[in-house]
C-alpha cells in the first residue's frame, strides 16, 4: 500500500486515538519545517478528583450512626492539557482537512480565532491554511520558538536531556534538571541546520548553519533508494553497513595511519568506493548500505560545525533538536562520535527525547499568555505520550505494515509551580532514585514482573473504590491494558520515558488510574483506618507521656517503624491485613527487626536529642492510618514539646493509601480535639500541615510546591525526615542536605530487602548531620550493589 494510502487511513482513525480529546480544544499552534509539520492544540481535561471534607455525620434514616471523620466525593474537574502531534508534509493538505472537519468546524468557538504558527511553512503555506482553515496564519519567529521551546522543556520535563553512549551498557544517559541551564548551544536539525548560541531566556543569536540537513539526506536517500519517507529510509539505514560504501582509511593505507593518529576505521572518503561504479558497470551497491553512507555523512558534517562552533563561542554544552534525529541511535552515535572527536572529549552532545517539538511548543506558547510558562510548570503526561523507539501504531490499525510513523507528546499542566527543597546540599548534582533501573537487569525485570503481577489487585481495588460499578469494570479494565501496553514497551525500550525508577513505574501507573477516572481507589481504605487510629491516639500518647526522655524517644522512632510497616503498597503486608483483621499497632511493632537495625543510627539521634532542640523539622509523611496518626503525630507533639516549629507535609495528590493534603488538614483538627499540645501548636503556627507538591509514593525533592520551599526558607528547617520505603529507600537513600535527616523506613518487599543484606521488617534508620562540605557522592546504583553500612561513624 502505498504511503498517501497508509496516511490517510492513520488520520482517519477516531479522534482519541491519535488526536486526543480534541472535542475540548480550545486552540491550535503549528511547525511547518520542508519536511515534517507538527500540530499543538490546547484541550481542557475533564479528571476525576477525590475531595474530602469536615462529615456533619447523623444518621440517615437507616438507624445507624453514618458519622466519619470526613466525607469523601469525587468530583469532574477541568485540567489543562497541551497535545502534539507530527505528521509528514506530503500530507499537509489533507491533516488540514482533518483539522477543519475536527478542529474546527465543530467548534464554534475557533472561528475568527488566529493560528500561531512557525517554521519556513508558516510563510509558505498561509493562504492553503487561510483558505482551509478559514483562520488567519499569525506566524512567529522560527529561532526564538525554538529557543522557547528548548528552555520550556529543559525546565519542565523529567530526564528530557540526555547523553547517548552507543557501546555502553547504558546508552542513554538522562541529564538532571540543570538551575544553570545558560549558555549553551542550540543545534536544530529541520531541512537544514540553524546553529544558536543561548546566553539567557531572551538573549541569542544565530552563529551558523548548514544547508546541508534532514532535506538533503531525505531528498537524495529517496532518489538513490526505494524509500518514500523520512522513516522508511532511517528504517533502510538502519540495517546497513557504511563500510561497503565508504572509503575508510584503512583501504588506502592498509590499516591506521598512526603519524597522524588516524584509526584504520576512519571514514576517509564518503561514498568513496562507488567511484569505480559507472553506468551500472562494476561493484553493487546494497540500498541498506547507500542509505547508512548517507546518514554518516550528513551526521558527521553536522557534529564537525557544530564542535567548531562551540569552541569558537567557549561553549560546553551542545543541544541538538529537530526530527532529523528522531532518537535513531545510529544518527546520535555518529553526532556524538563527531563531537568527541573533534573537541577530544572536552563538549557535550545533549540529546533532547522531544526534539522535534521544540519549534511547536514556543508558538503555542506565544499564543498562550494565560498559560504563562513562567507561571506554572508542567509534566509529561505518561498516559499519552509516545516514548522513544516506541512509535508503533494503535493496537487496532488497520494495515498493520502502514509505513507511516505514530508520535504523539502531551503535557499537563500542574496545579503549582514547582522547585528544589532548599535543603539540598547540592540541587544539580541531586538524582532522587537510588536504583536507575535502565542500568540494573535484574532489578528492572524483578519491578516491571512485580508491577505486572499487581495489576489485576490494583484494578479490583479501583473497581471497589466507584459509588456506582456501571462502567467501572469495563474502564479498570481499559486502564489495565493502557498500563500492561506501557509495561511492554519499557520491557523492549527501558530508556523510552527517560531513566526507568520505581518512581517512573509509579508515576505512570497513577497517571493511567486517573486517565481513567479512578481518582482515589484507596480511599475508604484510607477512612477507616483513620478512624480506627484515632480511637487508640488517646491511650498511645498516655502511654508515651510516662516514660523517661530516653525511653521515650525509643519508643517514638519504634513507633514511626511500625506505623510505616501499614502499606497497602507492599505484598507481604497486603496478604497480612488481608487475612487477618486484627493485625494492629502492636503486632506490626512485634515484626520489627530486632536491634541492631540493619542501618542503626538510633543512638547518634538519641544523643543530638540530648543538645538543643532543632529549630524547624520537615516531616515527609508516608501513610495514612496507624502511620501517620500514631506514628508521626506523636513524633511531631515530642518536636514540639522541645519547642522546634513542625512542617508537616503530604502528597498533594492521591498515591495508594497515602495521606493527602486534604485528609491531613482534617486529621490534624481531630488529633488536636485529643491532644491539647497539637491545638496550641496548630492555633499558634508551631504546627503546619502543608502540601508536597507530589502525587506518588516516591519524592522528587528538586520538584516539591514552591509554596513548601518558601516556608522551609522562612522558618530555616534544620531537620529533613522522610519516612517510608517510597520516600526514603527508593528515592532520596543517597540525598545530601545542608542539615540534619532522618531516613527511615520498614522493608517490606523481600527482593529489596535481601538486596541490602536484610530480610523482610528489617529496619532502615539512618541520621546524618547536615554539612556544608561532603565527600565522594555515592552512586545511584550504590544501594543495589554494596551492604548498608550499620555503623553509625559512616555516615557523621
Amino acid at each position: 500500500m502505498c504511503a498517501e494510502r497508509s496516511y490517510a487511513r492513520s488520520i482517519s482513525l477516531p479522534p482519541d486515538e491519535v488526536f486526543r480529546n480534541l472535542r475540548n480544544a480550545k486552540r491550535f499552534a503549528m511547525d511547518i519545517g520542508g519536511s515534517l509539520a507538527k500540530l499543538a492544540y490546547y484541550s481542557t481535561v475533564e479528571r476525576s478528583r477525590a475531595y474530602v471534607s469536615a462529615s456533619s455525620g447523623g444518621d440517615d434514616g437507616d438507624g445507624q450512626d453514618d458519622h466519619h471523620l470526613y466525607e469523601i466525593q469525587e468530583q469532574n474537574e477541568l485540567g489543562a492539557r497541551i497535545h502534539f502531534v507530527k505528521f509528514e508534509m506530503t500530507y499537509f493538505e489533507k491533516c488540514l482537512d482533518f483539522i477543519k472537519e475536527n478542529l474546527v468546524s465543530s467548534h464554534g468557538e475557533m472561528m475568527g480565532k488566529v493560528v500561531k504558527a512557525t517554521g519556513g511553512g508558516s510563510h509558505k503555506y498561509t493562504n492553503l491554511i487561510r483558505d482551509k482553515l478559514g483562520l488567519e496564519c499569525d506566524k512567529e519567529d522560527e529561532m526564538q520558538c525554538l529557543i522557547q521551546g528548548c528552555i520550556f522543556v529543559l525546565r519542565n520535563i523529567t530526564n528530557e536531556a540526555f547523553e547517548y553512549q552507543r557501546h555502553s551498557p547504558q546508552p542513554y544517559k538522562f541529564q538532571t534538571m540543570d538551575a544553570d541551564l545558560f549558555p549553551f548551544l542550540l543545534v536544530n536539525i529541520g531541512s537544514g541546520v540553524s546553529i544558536v548560541k543561548v546566553e539567557s531566556h531572551d538573549k541569542y543569536e544565530r552563529i551558523g548553519g548548514s544547508s546541508i540537513g534532514g532535506g538533503s539526506f531525505l531528498g537524495l536517500g529517496c532518489k538513490l533508494t526505494k524509500a518514500k519517507n523520512f522513516d522508511e529510509l532511517l528504517q533502510l539505514a538502519s540495517q546497513g553497513d557504511h563500510r561497503n560504501v565508504d572509503m575508510l582509511v584503512r583501504d588506502i593505507y592498509g590499516g591506521a595511519y598512526s603519524a597522524l593518529g588516524l584509526p584504520g576505521e576512519l571514514i576517509a572518503s564518503s561514498f568513496g568506493k562507488m567511484v569505480s561504479a559507472k553506468d551500472g558497470e562494476g561493484q553493487e551497491f546494497e540500498e541498506q548500505d547507500i542509505a547508512k553512507s548517507l546518514l554518516h555523512t550528513i551526521s558527521n558534517d553536522i557534529g564537525q560545525i557544530s564542535c567548531l562552533y562551540a569552541q569558537l563561542h567557549g561553549l560546553r554544552k551542545i543541544y541538538f533538536g529537530g526530527f532529523f534525529i528522531r532518537g535513531h541511535p545510529v544518527t546520535m552515535h555518529t553526532i556524538t562520535y563527531a563531537i568527541n572527536f573533534w573537541s577530544r572529549g572536552t563538549l557535550q552532545a545533549l540529546f533532547l527525547r522531544h526534539e522535534g517539538y521544540l519549534g511547536a511548543i514556543g508558538a503555542f506558547l506565544k499564543g498562550a499568555e494565560e498559560d504563562d510558562s513562567e507561571k506554572y510548570c508542567w509534566g509529561e503526561n505518561y498516559a499519552g505520550s509516545s516514548g522513544l523507539h516506541s512509535t508503533s501504531p494503535p493496537p487496532d490499525f488497520i494495515p498493520r505494515d502502514r509505513t507511516a510513523s505514530f508520535d504523539r507528546f502531551e503535557l499537563d499542566r500542574l496545579e503549582r509551580p514547582l522547585v528544589s527543597l532548599p535543603a539540598l546540599l547540592d540541587p544539580p548534582s541531586y538524582f532522587p532514585d537510588t536504583v536507575d533501573l535502565t542500568e540494573d537487569p535484574d532489578a528492572r525485570k524483578y519491578w516491571l514482573d512485580c508491577f505486572e503481577e499487581a495489576l489485576g489487585k490494583v484494578a479490583a481495588r479501583a473497581v471497589a473504590s466507584q459509588p456506582s460499578r456501571d462502567d467501572a469494570e469495563m474502564r479498570a479494565q481499559q486502564f489495565m491494558a493502557k498500563y500492561n501496553k506501557r509495561l511492554e514497551t519499557l520491557r523492549e525500550h527501558p530508556f523510552a520515558y527517560g531513566s526507568l525508577t520505581v518512581r517512573s513505574l509509579l508515576d505512570t501507573r497513577e497517571q493511567c488510574l486517573n486517565e481513567f477516572h479512578f481518582a482515589d481507589p484507596y480511599q475508604h481504605i484510607k477512612q477507616q483506618e483513620n478512624e480506627a487510629a484515632l480511637r487508640i491516639l488517646p491511650e498511645r500518647l498516655q502511654h508515651l507521656d510516662s516514660l523517661e526522655f530516653r525511653a521515650r524517644q525509643v519508643a517514638l522512632a519504634e513507633g514511626l517503624l511500625a506505623g510505616n510497616v501499614f502499606d497497602w503498597g507492599a505484598k507481604a503486608i497486603t496478604r497480612l491485613m488481608e487475612g487477618d483483621d486484627s493485625f494492629g499497632f502492636e503486632e506490626a511493632m512485634s515484626k520489627l527487626q530486632a536491634r541492631p537495625w540493619l542501618v542503626d543510627d538510633l543512638d547518634p539521634w538519641l544523643e543530638r536529642l540530648q543538645d538543643h532542640p532543632h529549630k524547624c523539622a520537615l516531616i515527609f509523611a508516608d501513610n495514612s492510618g496507624l502511620d501517620i496518626i500514631l506514628g508521626v503525630f506523636p513524633f511531631a507533639r515530642e518536636m514540639v514539646l522541645r519547642g522546634t516549629q513542625v512542617i508537616l507535609c503530604a502528597n498533594s495528590k492521591p498515591a495508594l493509601n497515602d495521606v493527602t493534603y486534604g485528609e491531613l488538614k482534617i486529621l490534624a483538627k481531630k488529633v488536636a480535639e485529643l491532644c491539647p499540645t497539637i491545638r496550641t501548636a496548630l492555633s499558634e503556627g508551631h504546627l503546619k500541615v502543608m502540601a508536597s507538591g507530589a502525587a506518588s509514593p516516591c519524592l522528587d525533592l528538586s520538584r516539591i510546591d514552591e509554596m513548601l520551599s518558601q516556608e522551609c526558607q522562612r522558618r530555616g528547617v534544620d531537620l529533613v525526615v522522610l519516612e517510608g520505603m517510597g520516600r526514603a529507600i527508593h528515592t532520596n537513600y543517597h540525598a545530601a542536605f545542608s542539615c540534619e535527616s532522618l531516613k527511615l523506613a520498614v522493608l517490606k518487599n523481600k527482593w529489596l530487602a535481601n538486596r541490602l543484606g536484610g530480610d523482610v521488617f528489617s529496619v532502615i534508620f539512618k541520621y546524618t548531620k547536615g554539612s556544608k562540605v561532603e565527600g565522594k557522592t555515592p552512586s545511584k546504583n550504590d544501594i543495589g550493589t554494596q551492604q548498608p553500612r550499620k555503623s553509625p561513624e559512616t555516615d557523621r
